[in-house]
């Protein structure tokens, strides 16, 4: 979910400074951190719920535990280098390209016969996981700037954001697990969901800003307009290519 969500955030300003009076300085930043990570935190639980979805029960309880760590370590990382991130080139514009390819394979999944699910596999714990970690390499970015913006500067309150997020991410994807396995529609809509934000990712991308700019004005359109088209288009993407190649798999048999 990029960063334009994040400017709903109703935590800032006179009328909070008015509610929370000489504690504002702290309790702002800290509930802008919490907002913060209850919008983003959802994006990994929807990677870790559908990479795990076809793992036996022992093993989709490790694959959760190992995705949100993996996830936890990677803001660590980040936070820790941030200003060297964001100065690399085309970062967004690549991370959202591979997102929509990590997208179209979550909606495809693991073709399993009945009866699979059972069979504990090591060999598909690692694939799930290597999935999840591909996925949360590209997404955490967001997470991290949007949280170090909200501490300004503050190492105990990005700590204090970076280890809010392993309940909302463990309690998320489990959540998410069990209605992927009472509804179905679920891993359409978190792999859409996924696809929408690879668009927002990629029509975020500074390197081609001018261009991008250029062509919404080119289409009459505000550049929030044009970001939230460039995501419905990422969305669009997973939906029509996921679905075609799912289409595909399944009538391979009968050939």
């Amino acid at each position: 979910m990029g960063l334009e969500t994040l400017g709903l955030i109703p935590l800032a300003g006179g009328y909070m400074e008015q509610i929370f009076g000489s504690y504002a300085q702290y309790a702002i930043p800290i509930l802008q951190i919490i907002w913060i990570d209850l919008l983003l935190s959802g994006d990994n639980a929807v990677v870790i719920a559908l990479a795990c979805r076809n793992l036996p029960p022992k093993q989709r309880k490790w694959g959760i535990l190992i995705g949100a760590g993996v996830a936890i370590l990677l803001r660590i990382i980040f936070a820790g280098m941030i200003t060297t991130l964001l100065a690399i080139p085309y970062l967004k514009l690549i991370g959202g390209v591979l997102l929509l390819w990590i997208a179209v394979k979550l909606l495809l999944g693991e073709e399993a016969s009945e009866g699979e699910h059972n069979i504990a596999s090591p060999d598909q714990l690692w694939r799930a996981i290597s999935t999840i970690a591909m996925a949360d390499l590209l997404m955490s970015l967001d997470n991290v700037i949007a949280v170090a913006a909200a501490a300004k500067g503050s190492v105990a309150l990005i700590a204090f954001g970076i280890v809010l997020t392993i309940p909302l991410i463990i309690y998320g994807s489990t959540l998410i697990l069990g209605l992927i396995s009472r509804f179905p529609i679920f891993i359409w809509i978190g792999a859409v969901l996924l696809g929408w934000i690879s668009g927002e990712l990629i029509t975020h991308e500074k390197e081609i800003a001018p261009q991008i700019a250029n062509f919404a004005a080119y289409l009459g359109l505000s550049m929030e307009m044009f970001y939230r088209l460039g995501a419905a288009l990422g969305a669009l993407f997973v939906f029509v290519v996921g679905g075609l190649l799912r289409r595909r798999r399944q009538q391979a048999p009968a050939h």
